[in-house]
């Protein structure tokens, strides 16, 4: 009976860790859980309400790095300082590009001509696309197929498996399209949404929207950009202004306020990436 039970504990174990994989953010936790089940124990770097610019592991998240197969990287800032650490840590960690065959934007700055002369716009100026990919459906499409394909490759014995949750994930995500394109359909012009940080840009493009950005790279608006931004708010009949958890937004309270709009707490960030995004088409929609 013990040799059966340690048997049984020993297939369990292997089942639920076959591969060890480290993520940078929240929805790519998601993703990776997605296609990859029972078979892939999936670490998160950058914990929640906490910023990818600026985030630093903790020791404990360095033995995760110490013992992963894979880490699966998407383009954040703070990887091009941290993963040279990591490969140097754990040479035999393959890092995986998730942004593979995704066609960046560059991050919109409604702000750009007057902050020419601004030393903190010129420190951020190798930034210049943005990276927030993961919200446009198409995108995570792409996503989802890289992330099959680096598990497939590091674990042949269940492509099977990996093939029928990425099947089962694509029409997922196939159904949030479909949901947000029927709840922006009586949207007959190209409709306008405000946001704090320009974290929505390919959302916007997806869809034929436009963000309207208050804050750019850490710059509040100056009293002159926020009478701009109230006047362009009121002849675009902007129905919300978006904020991010990880960022002030008492400039955006005063915008609202302005325009008798609501303000609405979301994160490109959140795990619930399907949810996330229909919220956000029903807000501009004015249907929340």
């Amino acid at each position: 009976m013990k040799k059966i039970t340690l048997i049984f504990l020993l297939s369990t174990t292997y089942i639920f860790s076959n591969i060890n994989a480290v993520v940078s953010i929240l929805p790519e936790q998601t993703f990776v859980k997605a296609i990859g089940g029972e078979q892939v124990e999936v670490s998160l770097m950058v914990q929640p309400g906490n910023s990818p610019h600026t985030y630093e592991p903790k020791p404990s998240q360095m033995v995760n790095i110490a013992k992963a197969d894979l880490y699966f990287a998407i383009d954040v800032e703070f990887e091009h300082v941290w993963l040279p650490k990591f490969q140097n840590l754990n040479p035999k960690m393959k890092v995986i590009d998730l942004a593979d065959n995704i066609t960046k934007m560059p991050m919109k700055n409604d702000h750009d001509e007057e902050a020419n002369d601004d030393t903190h716009h010129s420190a951020h100026e190798h930034e210049g696309e943005d990276p927030h990919i993961w919200t446009a459906p198409a995108n995570v499409k792409i996503i989802a197929k890289n992330i099959y394909e680096a598990l497939k490759k590091e674990d042949p014995a269940h492509t099977d498996y990996y093939k029928r949750n990425l099947e089962i994930f694509l029409a997922f995500i196939d159904e949030t399209d479909r949901q947000i394109i029927n709840i922006l359909s009586s949207e007959e012009d190209e409709e306008r949404f405000m946001v704090f940080h320009p974290s929505w840009g390919y959302f916007a493009k997806a869809y034929n929207l436009e963000q309207i950005a208050v804050e750019v790279e850490g710059k509040e608006p100056k009293p002159k950009e926020l009478i701009h931004l109230l006047k362009e708010a009121k002849e675009e009949h902007v129905k919300a202004i978006f904020t991010q958890p990880e960022f002030s937004d008492t400039v955006a309270k005063i915008i609202a306020k302005e325009l008798q709009i609501p303000v609405l707490k979301v994160s490109p960030l959140a795990p619930n990436w399907s949810e996330n995004l229909i919220n956000i088409a029903n807000a501009i929609a004015g249907k929340n």
